[in-house]
Parts: C-alpha cells; sequence; structure tokens
C-alpha cells in the first residue's frame, strides 16, 4: 500500500525537479527599448560652388538679310543662270538672268543722238548770240534781237541737260538687263523662266544672305539679371553673351555657337517674356561632318550669363514650404531655415544664401515638421549636384 502512495509522489517530484532545472538553465530575457519613431531623411553635406548661369529657349533659323529679286526694266527673260532654282546659291555679283537688251540698246542710240543734236544746237547758239553782243557793241542790232539770241541759247544749254539725262537713263536701263546678285546667298524661291516677258516692279525670285543666321530667341524678363543683357537695341563688343546652338539632324546632336547680338525693345504684356536675337556667322560652313545651320532648323539655344561663386545647388526636394531647407543638427534634430533662392532650373533649386559650407541639409520632404523634431538621418552618396 505504501508503494502505491510513493510512487506518484516520486513522480511529481522529479517533474518540479525537472522544470525548475529547465527554468534555472534556460535562457534569459533582456529588456528591450520601444522602437523609435523618428522618420528617416536623406541628408547631404551642404558645400558651395561656383556656377555658370545659362538660359535654355528655344527659336527658328532665319536669314539676317532677306529680299525680292525685282527687275528694274520690262522685257522678255532670254537667258537664266543654273543657279535660279529654289535652294540654289550664288555668290555676290554673279550674274542670274539677263533681260533682252534690244530695245535699250536702241533707246541708248536714240540718246546719244539726241545728245550730238543738243550739243551742235548749243554751239550754233552760242555762235549766234556772241554775233548779237559784237553788233551790239557797234550799236548795230536791237534789243530784241539780242534777247532772242539769249533765250535761243538758253534753251539750247537747257536741250543739253535733257538729252545728258535720258543719255544716262537709257544706260542705266540697259545695264539693268543683266539682273546681279546682290550678296552672297541662297534661292529660297523662283518663279521665272527662260522666254517670259517680265514686268518691272514684279518680283520674280525671293533670296536670303547667307553670311550670317539670326534665331530670333523668347526669354523671360526676370533671366534678363542673370545673363546682364541691356533693354536696348544693340549689345556691343565683349558685352555679348555666347549662345550654344543644338539641333537634331541626320540623328545626330549637331551644336553650333554664336552671339546675341540685340534684345527687341518690347516686353510681351501678355508672356512676360523679351525676345533676343542670336547670330550664328558663316551658317552654312561644313566642319567634321556638321551639316549647315540651314534657314528653317528649329534649334535649342544655351545662353551663357553670369558666373556666380558661393552657390548651394540643391534638389528640388529639399525645399519646403514656405521657402524653407530643413537643416539636420547634431543632435539629429531639424532646424528651420530661411534661403533666398537665386533661381530654380528643372530639378534644381540656386541657393545664395541661408545656410552654410558643410551643414547638414535634410533633402527629403517632412509631414507634419515641427523645429526641434527628432529625425534618422541617412546619407545620400549618390546625389550629384552640380550645374
Amino acid at each position: 500500500m505504501i508503494k502505491r502512495f510513493i510512487a506518484p509522489i516520486i513522480v511529481v517530484v522529479l517533474g518540479v525537479g525537472l522544470a525548475a532545472l529547465i527554468i534555472l538553465t534556460g535562457p534569459k530575457l533582456e529588456p528591450q527599448a520601444p522602437p523609435s519613431s523618428a522618420p528617416l531623411v536623406r541628408i547631404w553635406e551642404a558645400a558651395s560652388q561656383s556656377v555658370q548661369l545659362t538660359s535654355i529657349t528655344h527659336g527658328t533659323v532665319l536669314p539676317r538679310t532677306e529680299s525680292d529679286l525685282i527687275p528694274e526694266v520690262s522685257g522678255r527673260v532670254i537667258a537664266i543662270s543654273k543657279s535660279m532654282v529654289s535652294g540654289g546659291f550664288f555668290k555676290k555679283d554673279d550674274l542670274l538672268l539677263v533681260i533682252d537688251p534690244l530695245d535699250y540698246e536702241v533707246a541708248l542710240e536714240q540718246a546719244r543722238a539726241s545728245l550730238a543734236s543738243a550739243g551742235s544746237e548749243l554751239d550754233n547758239a552760242k555762235k549766234a548770240y556772241d554775233r548779237q553782243l559784237d553788233l551790239a557793241r557797234k550799236q548795230s542790232t536791237s534789243q530784241s534781237n539780242q534777247d532772242d539770241a539769249l533765250n535761243r541759247l538758253r534753251f539750247a544749254q537747257a536741250s543739253l541737260r535733257e538729252a545728258r539725262a535720258r543719255l544716262s537713263r537709257a544706260e542705266r536701263d540697259l545695264s539693268r538687263t543683266k539682273i546681279t546678285a546682290p550678296y552672297d546667298g541662297r534661292i529660297r524661291s523662283e518663279h521665272v523662266d527662260i522666254g517670259q516677258f517680265v514686268n518691272r516692279g514684279t518680283p520674280m525670285a525671293n533670296l536670303y544672305a547667307t553670311d550670317i543666321a539670326e534665331v530670333r530667341l523668347p526669354i523671360h524678363d526676370e533671366e534678363l539679371a542673370h545673363l546682364e543683357l541691356p533693354l536696348a537695341s544693340q549689345i556691343t563688343g565683349q558685352q555679348r553673351p555666347e549662345v550654344i546652338l543644338r539641333a537634331q539632324f541626320a540623328g545626330k546632336q549637331h551644336t553650333w555657337r554664336g552671339e546675341i547680338v540685340r534684345t527687341e525693345g518690347e516686353i510681351d504684356s501678355k508672356t512676360r517674356m523679351i525676345t533676343v536675337i542670336a547670330q550664328v556667322e558663316s551658317p552654312y560652313e561644313t566642319k567634321n561632318d556638321r551639316p549647315p545651320l540651314a534657314v528653317g532648323l528649329f534649334v535649342e539655344a544655351e545662353i551663357i550669363g553670369r558666373a556666380i561663386g558661393n552657390v548651394f545647388v540643391l534638389p528640388r526636394s529639399a525645399m519646403q514650404t514656405n521657402k524653407q531647407v530643413y537643416v539636420v543638427g547634431k543632435d539629429n534634430r531639424l532646424q528651420f531655415r530661411d534661403v533666398e533662392i537665386l533661381r530654380t532650373v528643372g530639378e534644381k533649386v540656386y541657393i545664395s544664401a541661408g545656410i552654410n559650407a558643410r551643414e547638414t541639409v535634410c533633402l527629403s520632404t517632412v509631414s507634419n515638421a515641427i523645429e526641434g523634431m527628432l529625425v534618422k538621418p541617412a546619407p545620400a552618396p549618390e546625389l550629384q549636384v552640380s550645374k
């Protein structure tokens, strides 16, 4: 009977001892602090730099000089240059077309004959007047005859001047039957051919010079401060900013360099834009497989402005509300800074004042941020902030 009671007790004792042994030899739980609620933010150590301010705009290439080819005499076209086609190039003083000169050659001969006749008439009038003067000294003529001789002399002199003017006009008209190029250029369009009768004053072709190309570039009026462009018609000497023109042509990117030579004196009241004029010399000169800067090409223009030092260039995400930037102190707490924004271009913000070099700038947007708020900074080594 005793064994029947002792056996269960022994089992209970052994179980309690085993449980105590497990508890004593088991792992110990260490207390842990609750997880931090500080938001994770990207940071960047502020570093100033010198930047070259530029302005990006777009425009279409135009000729600086453009004119209509208009005949100054009428007649039938008897010869025409091979350059007188759309897109044809020509040099200054090249013969472009010839109008039948026969009628003008006849008119020239008639003018020469009239001049000779007027000269002969003048000689006779001079002799007659001299004779009257001689007779007047001998008192052998009347005052009436003397006056008639003088009038005849004056009439002959006027006739001679008229004959000379007609000769000059006939020579000029004959020379105008040969139409030459006024400058080095290119034909934009033509509507004349051999055998066609043309009238004086009727346009035969449209042409433009190829020595200089122009591009009208609209920019915001506020950009003038960065580009140092005067609101005047002309920009002289070294004041002319450089401009780089870029265009995609035949599957490749090409560049041309030029200068801003003037600004148009009016600001558009609706768009607040002002137009500046860029010029590129020798636009049709090809270098290193670069195509010509052809009229009508749409280009992107980068106008080079002022160089400014001690500027901080941040991504747009670093700008918080009320034009502020958050600076993370050594205790990882936010400090609000009012900054002076020089300009904003795309995703970059140029700051000229408000932060100092080597300060830690918060690049992340923090919701419901308050000054002194604790944050968890994480460096952003991949950040490349440059011009």
